[in-house]
């Protein structure tokens, strides 16, 4: 090799280690670790400006969103309502401690030593995240909560560094419990139930309260992956991993102290329930959840407090006795209907309201055939007139009153008037004369065979002795609602307008010897932050026992011998009465034991309630009389919700029996006396499908015919028609309209 080429060589070689230098001298052990370092304290520091600038937000709208729980007397839930959420909070002292182990168990054993993150669960997440992997696990419980509680779903860079900042936030604020109650409470567990209440009931039927450790150990494990672990439709592998994961959370358990190896051996898996539907307001549930929230109104729960959620409603309604209706008014009418092929029994609604007379409590409801279909409760409906149901208290009111006959004959059971159809009215300024049902005459009758056979002539006659001024005094102090029904004759005939809700409440106040009885349907609401005890109802004494004694005593014979023989058995002890409205646009029966009152009526309702129309032909029977459906529904339904029957007996007192007057001379018999001819073989308000079974109404040898004073004096014919009762559609008053002597059928 020449000089030069050793100069060229060397000149190389000195190039190549002043770059080799370089690099080392850039690449030291100092300056790296000093980098390192730099990063570390920028990140510590741009994550301080972070933990400064970002503030624990208000919780998202979805987690405090809450399910309102309607549910029956005895706990058994009866409806959720709610918008979209189904969850009801509850604390975190509600649930079984081992319960609440088992969470912690499955989720963060650390939980209640870390200071709220995972920073290596945290850091996993934040790669998997920006490597486009997806949402990862890794959280602890207050992590989680946060997520939950106070940001979404999102998996995202910035949603995970809040959560971060946060969760040390509400960590060093909050206790461990409170974190673990609103982690709990704000899971979602599958099968729609977002907390761990729902999801006690969706899994288990149960509340949360009630929860075992097997169970709890479940719902924790479901979290992970809520629909591949719901055992219902799992896949083979899923409740492998399931169970595998329920497992595991026990033996962390042990492994923590929080279970001890014994118990743990014997704990077996705890298939969960198969899924049932949303509990909403089909059915009769919305006429229940309805007729609750009217008296929340008056509680001072507005919709507004309802549409926040988080309450529960406990209804005093006894399930057992719910489903006895429902069953009753299936087996004895809807099972009879055509509603799809027959436009008549297209048009049948029906209505019912079962009341405890001593408490007022309503343990039973029937709105309708179905919340859904129509939404018009039939239960509390008040556009449709109670027809005969109202004459027991003109019988009341004569009797409070003290009220006589025309010739001063006190008023009671014996007390004989004169029966004949269309017969005016004595001592009224208001003319009325009212028919009889099949326009029957039935001479002289006892004030108890008229009840029987609700003889329209003879009340029409009481309320005139009365006054239709006392009568509506009486009427209104024992529950009739309608403080404007006119002062007149027909009002005899019940020509108000009164709901099953009002009447039963009405007749329990008979059963409960006069003293009021004002139906309620709400036992409690709860809240987390408030509690309603809805005050009792005054109890004052409506009418004397004496008159409520007595008038029960009058209608004992209404359902022993009388038109409401349909709901006689000797399985209990019963009094009603029969109503079947002018045109048979509605029939009712009213009854009572001395357990249970209860109201059940039949309303021809078309165009959704627009126009009443003729219940004549429901089920081709012919006329609908409150004697015929209503009274089988409410005999079957009191016979099942009495258990088969009560021994139960009326204890009446002091019972008025009236004064009967003296025989009259041949010469003063009452001319209107019907020929046998004129008297159909079927009384007012009996079932035409059981003539052979009508009782004779004509007053037997031991029964005295009224005096001419008593029921029929001489009387001027009246200068005009006779007062009418107003049909429900027409606007004309008594009295006003055209015709003669017609007057209306109610019965």
């Amino acid at each position: 090799m020449g000089r030069a080429d050793a100069r060229r060589a060397q000149a190389r070689d000195t190039r190549q280690a002043g770059k080799s230098g370089g690099i080392r001298r850039l690449f030291t052990w100092k300056k790296l670790l000093g980098t390192f370092f730099g990063i570390i304290l920028l990140g510590m520091g741009a994550f301080g400006a972070l933990y400064l600038y970002v503030d624990v937000p208000e919780a998202n709208a979805m987690a405090k969103r809450q399910s309102n729980v309607y549910q029956y007397s005895d706990g058994t839930v009866l409806a959720r309502t709610g918008k979209g959420v189904n969850r009801q909070i509850v604390n975190l002292s509600e649930v079984p401690e081992k319960v609440q182990h088992s969470f912690v168990a499955a989720e963060n054993k650390t939980f209640y030593d870390d200071q709220g993150v995972d920073l290596k669960g945290t850091t996993r997440a934040l790669f998997n995240t920006l490597s486009g992997k997806g949402k990862q696990g890794g959280s602890t419980i207050t992590q989680q909560y946060v997520k939950n509680y106070y940001l979404t779903q999102d998996p995202t860079v910035s949603r995970k560094l809040k959560e971060l900042v946060i969760a040390l936030k509400v960590d060093r604020d909050r206790s461990k419990d409170e974190i673990l109650a609103g982690y709990i409470n704000t899971a979602y567990y599958g099968r729609g139930a977002s907390g761990i209440q729902a999801a006690a009931q969706a899994y288990y039927g149960v509340d949360a309260k009630e929860l075992n450790v097997a169970q709890g150990a479940y719902l924790a494990s479901l979290l992970q992956a809520p629909s591949q672990y719901d055992w219902a439709t799992a896949t083979d592998t899923g409740k492998r991993l399931v169970k595998e994961r329920w497992a595991y959370t026990l033996d962390n358990m042990v492994e923590m102290g929080w279970l001890e190896e014994s118990e743990r051996a014997g704990l077996e898996f705890p298939v969960p329930q198969k899924p049932k539907p949303a509990q909403g307001r089909e059915g009769q549930a919305g006429y229940l959840v309805e007729a609750a929230n009217k008296e929340l109104e008056k509680q001072g729960v507005t919709e507004a407090d309802r549409e926040a959620g988080g309450w529960t409603f406990t209804l005093t309604v006894d399930k057992k006795r719910q489903d006895e209706l429902e069953k009753a008014v299936d087996a004895q009418l809807e099972s009879k209907l055509d509603r799809e092929g027959d436009e008549i029994d297209a048009t049948v609604q029906a209505g019912a309201t079962s009341v405890d007379p001593e408490t007022g409590e309503v343990v039973a409801l029937y709105g309708g055939e179905d919340y859904v279909k129509h939404y018009f409760s039939n239960a509390t409906r008040q556009d449709y007139q109670p027809a005969s149901t109202f004459k027991p208290l003109v019988l009341a009111a004569a009797l409070e009153n003290g009220s006589t006959t025309q010739d001063g004959s006190l008023i009671g059971l014996n007390t004989v008037y004169d029966g004949t159809s269309r017969r005016p009215v004595v001592g009224s300024d208001t003319p009325f004369a009212p028919q009889n049902e099949d326009d029957r005459s039935y001479g002289p009758i006892s004030v108890q065979k008229a009840m029987n056979s609700s003889v329209n002539s003879v009340f029409a006659q009481m309320i005139v002795d009365v006054t239709p001024a006392a009568v509506k005094e009486t009427a209104l102090a024992v529950g009739v609602p309608d403080k404007n029904f006119p002062e007149r004759p027909a009002v005899s005939l019940g020509t108000m307008n009164a709901s099953t809700w009002d009447m039963a409440g009405v007749y329990a106040t008979l059963a409960n010897h006069g003293q009021k009885v004002t139906p309620h349907i709400l036992r409690s609401a709860e809240h987390r932050d408030r509690v309603i005890d809805p005050d009792e109802p005054k109890r004052e004494q409506a009418v004397s026992r004496a008159s409520a004694d007595t008038v029960t005593q009058a209608l004992t014979g209404v359902v022993d011998a009388g038109s409401g023989r349909a709901a006689d058995t000797s399985a209990y002890d019963a009094a009603g009465k029969t109503g079947t409205a002018e045109e048979n646009k509605s029939a009712w029966f009213a009854g009572y034991t001395p357990e249970l009152a209860t109201v059940v009526a039949l309303f021809g309702e078309k165009d959704g309630g627009g126009k009443q129309v003729s219940l004549t032909g429901t089920a081709n029977s012919g006329r609908a009389s409150g004697g015929g459906f209503p009274a089988r529904i409410w005999a079957d339904y009191t016979l099942g919700a009495l258990g088969g029957g009560s021994d139960a007996r009326f204890d009446l007192e002091d019972v008025e029996r009236g004064e009967a007057p003296a025989p009259p001379t041949p010469s003063q018999t009452p001319s209107e006396e019907p020929a046998p001819s004129q008297a159909p073989t079927t009384p007012s308000e009996e079932p035409s499908e059981t003539p052979s079974e009508t009782p004779s109404e004509t007053p037997s040898s031991s029964s005295p015919p009224p005096s001419p004073s008593a029921t029929t004096p001489p009387v001027t014919p009246p200068s005009k028609s006779p007062e009418l009762p107003p049909s429900p559609d027409d606007d004309t008053q008594p009295g006003e309209r055209p015709g003669s002597n017609a007057a209306a059928s109610d019965q």
